[in-house]
């Protein structure tokens, strides 16, 4: 039993090449030094390998059948999903082009074969490190993108995120002729819930407000904090009499049971404007719908607060005629 047995893996390194000799050498030392390794004996073997993922490392053996160690690097950082591989190259020549192409085609470093057990254990361990680093900067820049198009108090999308979904969503329903609905739900008196609870009861509120907006909407919705006390509900191919039947359970959903926020038992409900295409494939200005949807709103909060309102959205005239 070696030290590395009954460890985890430190990496799992893939080794492409033709002859089982050199991969079973190869596979000893590796396995010996604690890393988990897989086999392909061709280049196409080594790409589906690779694709089905979970490979930190590949050693990429130059001359093979079917697709040789070239073809093979090229295709590797084609793919997105492979592109950041790093590939270490096998060679029998260090001298002359072998060397200088494998890294032209974006090879990290090179092995000559047989590999010296140090100088092996060395590279593969550098790659290791160096596929390591681009984990965790992806991880970075995803959780980067993330916190970009969140709202940091409710988890929901914040309005970055919503305005580019509306764009998207709305020259859809157009070019398909499919309804959308647009829904700005409203809490109704946000400010004497903050003036007699205080501040971190309103963000309680709004917290658990943006819980039962997403536990009534569609998979297929997008729901957001459009700013404030205000949400904003995205829902493709719902027309007028789903869109009201949306708005209504939106309202019904957040207003069913008090806000508890310590100890204390917050009555919270809704006022909801909305507005859908109607799956017309005339246009309007792109922020016709909202306009309407927004003049909703303040048409519910006018006859009483806590009731839904939703129309077709209005031609333009008639939008700007409402404001």
């Amino acid at each position: 039993m070696t030290a590395a047995e009954g460890a985890a893996p430190r990496a799992t390194v893939l080794i492409a090449d033709d002859s089982p000799t050199v991969r079973a050498l190869v596979r000893f030392e590796l396995e010996a030094a604690g890393y988990a390794v897989v086999e392909a004996a061709d280049g196409q073997e080594a790409l589906t390998v690779a694709g089905g993922g979970g490979v930190d490392v590949v050693l990429l053996d130059v001359e093979m059948p079917v697709l040789d160690g070239y073809g093979a690097i090229v295709a590797l950082k084609a793919d997105p999903e492979t592109a950041e591989l790093p590939v270490v190259f096998l060679t029998g020549r260090a001298e002359g082009g072998d060397v200088v192409e494998a890294l032209r085609l974006g090879a990290q470093d090179y092995l000559c074969k047989p590999p010296q057990t140090s100088e092996l254990l060395a590279r593969v361990g550098a790659a290791v490190e160096v596929s390591g680093l681009r984990a965790e900067l992806r991880r970075r820049t995803e959780e980067l993108a993330r916190a970009s198009r969140t709202d940091h108090l409710t988890g929901l999308h914040n309005r970055r995120h919503l305005d580019e979904q509306y764009q998207q969503l709305l020259s859809a329903a157009r070019r398909h002729g499919v309804p959308l609905t647009v829904l700005i739900v409203d809490v109704d008196h946000f400010k004497q819930v903050n003036d007699r609870y205080g501040h971190p009861a309103g963000d309680a509120v709004l917290q658990e407000v943006a819980s039962r907006i997403a536990a009534s909407v569609r998979t297929e919705d997008v729901v957001g904090r459009w700013g404030g006390e205000e949400f904003l509900v995205l829902a493709p191919h719902s027309d007028l009499p789903g869109g009201a039947a949306l708005a209504e359970r939106l309202r019904a959903g957040v207003g069913a049971t008090p806000v508890v926020t310590a100890g204390t038992s917050v009555p919270v409900t809704v006022s909801v404007g909305g507005a859908t295409t109607g799956g017309s494939r005339a246009g309007g200005r792109d922020d016709d719908l909202l306009r309407t949807a927004d003049a909703n709103l303040y048409a519910a909060k006018a006859a009483g607060r806590d009731r839904c309102q939703v129309t077709p959205g209005a031609p333009p005239e008639a939008a700007d005629a409402s404001f």
